[in-house]
């Protein structure tokens, strides 16, 4: 009902955006002789802010055009390399003046809520250096009930899959959340001497170990239980979107909860943004429409998925508990012996807290000191592991080297630096 409610209320205001958007373009335009006063600087930022938290945020784009190469600018083509019902697997393709060969690197983002382009800046690091992939999921609303379901097990099909399709020496990077599925994916492979195993793992900022220093999150889902979530959140997707009757874990949900940990940060953010207006300030404007418009941009998750998401990672612990498995095969990290393993955290992490994502080391204890490699960020939340300007300085450069040390060609760049960090 829930679900419903939000479409009629979104469908309500419709008329009302499109005043406020008239309104805009009347108080703002050029020939409005009120438009450079106070009075119109005012009313034009009234109505953006209530344009803004009302509207629906569709789907960013990555838009990335080209990169830097060594000396070189090359141009950047977005390639859809595989298609599934709940994900794309897209190639950031290099328009080389010359045919040169890199290192695969396939970035397996978060399916939590967000879009992957919440991970451009990740791409964008990673690009100069490597043949770049990532997973672009899809919005559950979207996917018709006819296409199945999609679960966890499925989540670990997926990765694998596109393990296999990029073929050997491929690095796999998990941000966040899929950090268990896919170093249950390398584990199942390195346990079946798969030729595709990746040769390096990154894991960044995951759950592998939530009960090593719990977080808000970690410990409403241990408090709550599955059951409860089953119960509360999770909706059918209402007419006339093509997943209609669709169990899902609504996106406007997960947003409203991100936004609630810090509701007084966005409070701010956005009364900040009501005065930059005012005065005239259209740089920190501009600053802050581009980071929501892509904050504020969620998607539906499949019901199956998230639950068994909540039970299995956050409340039973079954991966460091050696109890989870993947269609009725115990996951065995002990089993990667062929895949290196480095893990990355930050310091303020409030998401997943420090000492969670190093515990796969524990788990992969088959793997000599030389193959594992953990570092801890200084000064960085969830959000700098994996974007922001102490990424691309501090931990891209260690990142770059490890794999590099690790990639077993010869199509690997050299490391762009010299990086010191914690070994594992």
């Amino acid at each position: 009902m829930l679900y419903y409610l939000y479409e009629m209320n979104h469908a309500a205001l419709a008329p009302w955006r499109a005043m406020a958007d008239a309104g805009i373009t009347f108080w703002r335009s050029p020939v409005n002789p009120l438009s450079s006063t106070q009075l119109g600087r005012s009313w034009a930022a009234s109505l953006e802010l209530f344009e803004r938290t009302t509207r629906r945020y569709g789907k960013p784009e990555f838009g990335i055009a080209d990169t830097i190469v060594g000396d070189d600018l090359v141009a950047v083509e977005e390639v859809e390399v595989q298609a599934k019902p709940f994900c794309r697997l897209v190639n950031f393709r290099k328009m080389w003046a010359r045919k040169t060969k890199q290192h695969k690197m396939l970035i397996v983002a978060p399916m939590s809520g967000h879009y992957a382009t919440l991970l451009r800046g990740t791409v964008e690091a990673m690009l100069p250096h490597y043949d770049t992939y990532i997973t672009d999921w899809v919005d559950a609303r979207t996917v018709p009930v006819l296409e199945g379901s999609f679960d966890l097990d499925d989540y670990v099909d997926y990765v694998t899959e596109f393990l296999r399709h990029l073929g050997p020496n491929t690095s796999v990077m998990a941000v966040c959340q899929p950090s268990v599925p896919v170093l249950a994916a390398v584990s199942l492979m390195n346990a079946a001497k798969d030729p595709c195993a990746p040769s390096t793992m990154i894991l960044m900022g995951g759950p592998i170990d939530t009960r090593r220093n719990p977080t808000a999150v970690n410990r409403l889902a241990q408090e709550k239980g599955a059951e409860w979530f089953r119960n509360n959140v999770i909706m059918k997707v209402p007419a006339p979107h093509a997943g209609m009757m669709r169990d899902v874990y609504p996106g406007f949900l997960q947003l409203g909860g991100f936004m609630t940990m810090n509701l007084d940060r966005h409070i701010d953010a956005h009364r900040e943004l009501f005065w930059h207006l005012i005065e005239g300030d259209g740089d920190s404007a501009e600053k802050h429409r581009e980071f929501y418009d892509e904050y504020m941009s969620v998607m539906d998750l499949t019901a199956e998925f998230y639950l068994q998401t909540v039970e299995k990672v956050f409340v039973n612990h079954d991966l460091p508990k050696g109890t989870l498995t993947h269609r009725n095969l115990r996951v065995d990290p002990s089993k990667v012996t062929a895949t290196a393993l480095m893990t990355i955290e930050g310091e303020r992490d409030d998401i997943s807290g420090v000492g969670q994502t190093e515990a796969a080391h524990d788990l992969c204890s088959s793997l000599p000191k030389e193959k594992k490699l953990h570092h801890l960020q200084p000064g960085v939340g969830h959000y700098g592991v994996f974007n922001g300007s102490r990424f691309r300085k501090e931990i891209v450069p260690r990142i770059v080297e490890f794999v590099n040390k690790n990639a077993d060609d010869r199509t690997a760049q050299k490391p762009a630096t010299n990086g010191r960090a914690k070994t594992a």
